[in-house]
């Protein structure tokens, strides 16, 4: 895709000959939304403004986007596009359920929007994407009675653009910038973690001295390597039970894509990668699984109950 430069504030301004292009999934999905959009002819005029470089300038102010487009008379027009932004304590719904998947945590931090990231905006009854293209609020100064009209239409494609070098655009739309958004994960996240290592610290553990400047102790159990690997508390034998992993159910597949260097002169190169990362996982699950079964039958010699299923 050929790339006009943008205005002042870095936004691209102008579209190339092939438009958009191949865009991450949640571009593609705002795109449907004015894709579907009923005046063809209206959608025909505003792509090619995008294209022309009809719209002068895009900037963000708080919550809006900002535009001038230059339509068929000497000034340009104004163009004021937003959504309904969500209170605190909706954030809080949401903030509370990302924090409770640390995918989805790790994947924001990358720059990559978890394809599932609209299940943490269901904790508050509400949605990151637009259901439909009514909810994008829009304004313009032109005559055209109709809404969204070519100019609104215009920037709306370019915001496309701007979504896909950077998805936290639609947090900000929604009422929480990338800073505040990741700022408050990471307070989230903190707290959790905190909350599980006191749950899980034995009732009568001296409680233990934070490192020196840390607000938060870690847990024993992570500062103690010698614990990572051991796991104290009985368990009744007649319920535990040893299967492999099922499809999608690793690691890996928790994690998602990972975010590899890419290098033109080994395309393949990635691939391989996690295609040699997931057998090494599979042979190591193998070997813990045939090592935990014979345990559980040396130890279960003449008691059934404590025999390891497979």
């Amino acid at each position: 895709m050929t790339i006009t430069p943008g205005n002042a504030n870095g936004i691209t301004t102008q579209l190339g000959d092939q438009g958009l292009g191949q865009q991450p999934w949640w571009v593609e999905q705002w795109m449907e939304l004015i894709n579907g959009y009923r005046f063809k002819k209206r959608l025909e005029r505003a792509w090619e403004y995008a294209r022309s470089g009809n719209v002068l300038s895009i900037r963000f102010e708080g919550r809006r986007v900002h535009a001038r487009v230059q339509g068929s008379g000497e000034d340009p027009y104004k163009v004021k596009l937003w959504l309904d932004v969500l209170s605190d304590d909706d954030w809080g719904y949401v903030l509370e359920a990302l924090g409770q998947k640390a995918r989805w945590s790790a994947q924001l931090l990358a720059g990559v929007m978890p394809q599932d990231i609209e299940r943490a905006f269901a904790a508050s009854g509400r949605r990151l994407f637009p259901f439909k293209l009514q909810e994008v609020r829009s304004e313009c100064t032109c005559p055209d009675k109709i809404n969204p009209c070519k100019h609104v239409s215009a920037v709306y494609y370019l915001m496309g653009e701007r979504f896909s070098e950077d998805p936290f655009v639609l947090f900000q739309l929604r009422g929480r910038t990338r800073a505040q958004l990741l700022s408050d994960l990471a307070v989230q996240r903190r707290a959790l973690l905190a909350k599980k290592a006191k749950e899980a610290a034995p009732a009568d553990a001296p409680p233990q001295p934070a490192a020196e400047g840390s607000l938060n102790p870690a847990p024993a159990a992570i500062r103690d390597p010698n614990r990572w690997w051991n796991y104290g508390a009985a368990l009744d034998p007649g319920l535990v039970v040893i299967t492999p992993a099922m499809e999608g159910d690793t690691g890996l597949d928790e994690a998602g894509p990972l975010p590899l260097a890419e290098d033109g002169r080994f395309p393949e190169a990635g691939k391989l990668f996690v295609e040699q990362l997931k057998a090494h996982g599979a042979a190591c699950g193998t070997a813990a699984m045939a090592t935990a079964m014979a345990a559980g039958s040396n130890n279960g010699e003449g008691d059934a109950g404590s025999s390891a299923q497979a």
